[in-house]
């Protein structure tokens, strides 16, 4: 689906533009107070814990500039880690230690660095490099994350993630995005991944974009999407759904990964998730929020959120 096209024929697509995201859907239904919950990936990690949803383990957080001194002996004992900003965005500032070999860290790219670079990309991220308003921020030190068989021929260097949009906790749209080489390894549609929109009843591939483009097979790896099928597709819906109550936020933006030992876990959240969610699906997110919008909500559970969603005609 290509922006380039008529007014007339975007209201009929349903096509959401940001104007009327930001005005109809996030201010309407996102309280302003709820977003350090999800803006600061520190945060979303605690609460997920507190209501029982799975997330990579936390390995250490990093807060001051000593502490840097203190984290190179743990790191030594760590094979393998992701160092991220709580506060970024976009992928910003995440750095990815796939393994140690004679006293080198190695990157998930297979380039090699010291300590010391990792000392100074530390230091960015305290200084608020990669954070949205460029104020102090806090390191993250997590797991790798694993990736799940399913995915191995599909993503360049990196773990694909699902982002589900959840509006009034109902899952309404679905994409899986797959890191290519034109991305560096991360699932960023701006860098050049490729997102690939996801049948929200089904988990089933229907459509795959690649820099607005469509495409049909992997760039780099040329394997067919086509062929892909999201296992355990309820699960995943539910888990999205639930993060309406574990936030209270109407509008969100889910990202979620397969770990080849722990399944499913909740990667992060997004109070502004962005809109080519729509040109991976090929098709508006509109109609489906104006329908969710009227729906009533009392004593409306997970589940039945779900089965509403995946039986919907």
């Amino acid at each position: 689906m290509s922006f380039y096209i008529g007014l007339g024929r975007l209201k009929k697509e349903g096509i959401l533009g940001m104007n009327r995201r930001n005005i109809d859907f996030i201010s309407k239904y996102n309280k302003r107070s709820l977003f350090p919950l999800v803006d600061n990936k520190l945060q979303t990690k605690l609460l997920a814990q507190k209501h029982s949803i799975n997330t990579p383990k936390l390995l250490g957080l990093i807060k001051y500039q000593h502490q840097i001194k203190d984290f190179k002996k743990k790191s030594l004992e760590l094979n393998s880690f992701v160092i991220k900003p709580a506060r970024g965005s976009g992928g910003k500032g995440i750095l990815v230690i796939s393994e140690q070999r004679d006293g080198k860290f190695i990157k998930s790219s297979k380039d090699e660095i010291s300590f010391e670079e990792i000392s100074r990309h530390l230091t960015n991220i305290l200084a608020g490099l990669y954070s949205l308003n460029g104020d102090q921020d806090e390191a993250i030190v997590e797991e790798l994350i694993l990736i799940d068989p399913l995915f191995e021929n599909y993503s360049y260097q990196g773990v694909p993630d699902i982002r589900i949009i959840v509006f009034k906790g109902y899952p309404v749209m679905a994409m899986l995005r797959l890191s290519t080489k034109d991305s560096d390894g991360k699932a960023n549609l701006h860098q050049g991944a490729v997102g690939v929109g996801i049948g929200i009843r089904d988990g089933v591939a229907i459509n795959a974009v690649k820099d607005g483009k469509r495409v049909n097979f992997h760039p780099d790896t040329k394997a067919s999407f086509e062929d892909i099928i999201i296992p355990n597709w309820r699960e995943l819906l539910m888990i999205a759904s639930s993060c309406y109550e574990m936030t209270n936020l109407g509008y969100i933006g889910v990202d979620l990964v397969l770990d080849k030992n722990r399944g499913a876990m909740l990667l992060e959240l997004n109070a502004r998730p962005g809109l080519a969610i729509q040109i991976a699906n090929s098709k508006g997110l509109l109609h489906q929020l104006k329908r969710v919008e009227n729906i009533e909500l009392k004593e409306s559970s997970v589940e039945k959120r779900v089965d509403f969603i995946i039986n919907a005609s």
